[in-house]
């Protein structure tokens, strides 16, 4: 989480419900980004060795969520004790929408995570407007470089926090709907990689 976010005076955070079953309180989410004029995401290509498998854009709004409520509630302990981390991670999506999403993958965690892990250096910056575009893609990076079993289990929109996303309308629901878009020669030729791992 920002630090400044998490420093926020106990004022500047509001109580959210979100749909479904899986967060019993909704969560704490902070006034600056209700009120911002524009969000911009910037998220790390790398996976996450706990109940998330990965953080990309989606896991990335886990940093707005308040970690303890007025009543001394811990959300944080809710959503990692939970089965349906990855489910929930997605629901937080809900409360905001990003005008942009960047995603740095000049250097990523191919497992371990978030901290440290073992590296990679795919030298990519993915970016767009759909947080479920890009998580996509960036699962199928990561399979390309070779990850973790849970990472590369399953189709990748079959992947709980981006199945769980696009069944709540935050982006893309399949990946032939992804436009995938390269600026020179080499990116074009990592498209042409990544394409089939994406759609497999």
């Amino acid at each position: 989480m920002s630090p400044w976010i998490a420093a926020s005076p106990a004022g500047e955070w509001i109580p959210r419900p979100l749909p479904g079953r899986h967060w019993r309180r909704g969560v704490l989410f902070p006034r600056l980004l209700e009120e911002a004029d524009a969000i911009v995401s910037t998220c790390c290509l790398k996976t996450h060795r706990f109940g998330g498998h990965f953080t990309l854009s989606l896991k990335n709004s886990v940093g707005t969520v308040g970690k303890h409520g007025p009543d001394g509630y811990n959300y944080m302990s809710e959503l990692h004790g939970s089965p349906a981390q990855r489910q929930m991670i997605a629901e937080i999506n809900l409360l905001y929408r990003p005008a942009l999403v960047l995603l740095d993958g000049l250097e990523a965690f191919l497992d371990g995570g978030p901290e440290s892990g073992g590296k990679a250096a795919p030298g990519v910056m993915i970016g767009g407007l759909d947080r479920v575009a890009v998580d996509a893609v960036g699962v199928a990076m990561l399979r390309l470089l070779g990850t973790t079993r849970a990472v590369s289990a399953g189709r990748v929109f079959e992947q709980a926090q981006i199945a769980r996303a696009a069944e709540l309308g935050l982006g893309v629901g399949r990946p032939e709907l992804i436009d995938l878009v390269a600026d020179d020669r080499a990116g074009q030729d990592l498209l042409a990689r990544i394409r089939p791992v994406l759609t497999a």
